[in-house]
């Protein structure tokens, strides 16, 4: 991508945590989640704008209860990145098969975990 591209990226990523700052989901305003209204069942996504929203008002405990996936894995993110950038490896964590298949292993099983009665 272009330089302009990470600019534009960041411009949008900016605004959107600005909106939800400002704006809190549970008082409505915000998309619903697509598969939460055609089957019921809370996807692994479920509760991230909430989320966000209370890890930018440094409410953890509540961002946590909304997904604790989105917020154990921000900063596990974060120190993948970094790792990858700081230790100048050849191939970055995020392009090695085990650390992908970690991730989306995790996801599902979150996805699953999360639905249970």
């Amino acid at each position: 991508m272009k330089r302009w591209g990470w600019w534009l990226a960041g411009i949008g990523a900016l605004l959107s945590l600005g909106h939800l700052f400002m704006n809190d989901p549970e008082k409505g305003g915000f998309l619903s989640c697509p598969f939460r209204l055609l089957t019921g069942l809370l996807c692994p996504g479920c509760g991230s704008q909430r989320a966000v929203h209370d890890l930018l008002h440094l409410r953890i405990g509540e961002a946590f209860a909304h997904n604790g996936l989105l917020v154990v894995a921000v900063p596990l993110l974060a120190l993948q990145w970094g790792y990858s950038r700081l230790n100048k490896v050849d191939k970055p964590l995020s392009a090695r098969n085990w650390v992908v298949w970690s991730w989306a292993v995790t996801v599902v099983g979150w996805g699953i975990f999360r639905n249970l009665p």
